[in-house]
């Protein structure tokens, strides 16, 4: 389990201070790319030092990744999912104004019922959800979002920073079903359309990830407790 306070919160607040202060652009954006790098395999930045989700993967079977426990509402393939579905719409459709990564052919090789993000989700549609999601292609999906995203933050430009983010990028969004159009959903649009891509970046592209890999490591440990 990662201690966010101690070992996340630090890099987070010194981000924002970075991102805030134009001539530490370069510094910024550095930095961000290096947070990533820990929040994702070590196949996404080519890194060499062992990342958090690399140590989450690390002795994960298929029965502990779908694992829904009695005192948890979500599983950890609900997180990954949750997350990595969040990146791929903030980078690509928020930050690049592009395509995102997920598609029929990948909803196909995840056989994902769902490609919204999750966030309206009953704990019994997130038990069944997880119980159908398959381990190996979320783990393939997560990769091929997080290189993608590494090449957005890599092209972004200091006067970028201050851009907001556009009402037709949000519904965009909720048309290609990023988002659903209900309340329980719709409101991560309401937050994003306040943000600039410096926020972004900040929330949900660093942060948001290490809260939800933090709670797939309480799961793996509940379920190693109880072998």
């Amino acid at each position: 389990m990662i201690s966010v306070a101690k070992e996340w919160n630090p890099k987070q607040a010194l981000l924002r201070k970075l991102l805030a202060k134009p001539e530490k652009f370069d510094e910024a954006i550095r930095l961000c790319l290096r947070m990533h790098s820990l929040v994702h395999n070590s196949r996404v930045s080519g890194c060499s030092y062992p990342t958090y989700e690399e140590k989450l993967w690390d002795g994960l079977n298929d029965e502990m990744f779908k694992a829904a426990l009695a005192n948890k509402r979500t599983t950890i393939a609900w997180n990954l999912w949750h997350i990595t579905r969040i990146e791929d719409v903030a980078a690509n459709m928020l930050i690049a104004d592009d395509i995102q990564i997920l598609d029929n052919e990948w909803l196909c090789r995840l056989n994902a019922t769902i490609r919204d993000t999750g966030n309206a989700m009953t704990a019994e549609a997130i038990a069944e959800f997880s119980n159908n999601l398959v381990m190996k292609e979320m783990r393939n999906y997560r990769i091929a979002v997080g290189k993608k995203t590494r090449k957005t933050i890599g092209h972004l430009e200091v006067n970028d920073l201050k851009t907001k983010v556009k009402s037709s990028q949000l519904e965009r969004v909720i048309d290609e079903g990023g988002l659903l159009d209900i309340p329980g959903s719709r409101w991560l649009a309401d937050f994003w359309g306040r943000k600039t891509l410096a926020g972004i970046l900040l929330m949900p592209i660093t942060r948001h990830q290490i809260v939800h890999l933090n709670a797939a490591f309480k799961i793996k440990e509940k379920c190693l407790e109880k072998g």
